[in-house]
């Protein structure tokens, strides 16, 4: 069962050793130096991703402190569980986390145009492009 976790003294360490493919480095930035923004950035939520008792990936979002939207900064699932359906699993449950605030009603990720399998990944839960571009990254929304 996937389920999202904070980042603690004890699972630390496997969530900075957590991997991505060589030809995916270039789309994420690395989890450690995501949590460590988490500490200056108090809007930033980092959350572990397990599948039953293993770590399996990073996730971060949070209520951007430029645009007040909510935002998923960082998604990532370690190369040895990417294309099994845990990544979709997680993401859908980050997605339920975040619908809980009834505020809201709408979800902004940014993805690198080159990133087809993450594309691929947002289109199937609904995220589509917005026609903003920040830096390299296509803005993606999920509207509730």
């Amino acid at each position: 069962m996937i389920t999202l976790r904070n980042i603690d003294y004890d699972n630390f360490r496997k969530i900075i050793e957590l991997k991505v493919h060589e030809n995916q480095l270039d789309f994420l930035t690395s989890n450690v130096v995501s949590i460590a923004q988490s500490k200056v950035q108090s809007e930033c939520i980092p959350l572990a991703i397990y599948n039953d008792e293993k770590a399996i990936g990073f996730a971060m979002y949070g209520i951007d402190r430029r645009d007040g939207q909510y935002w998923i900064y960082r998604f990532m699932i370690d190369k040895k569980y990417q294309t099994k359906g845990l990544g979709k699993a997680a993401l859908q449950l980050l997605i339920n986390q975040i619908q809980k605030d009834k505020t809201y009603n709408k979800i902004l990720l940014g993805v690198r145009k080159e990133s087809i399998i993450a594309i691929r990944l947002y289109h199937s839960l609904g995220f589509e492009f917005s026609g903003k571009i920040f830096g390299k990254e296509h803005i993606m929304e999920l509207s509730y």
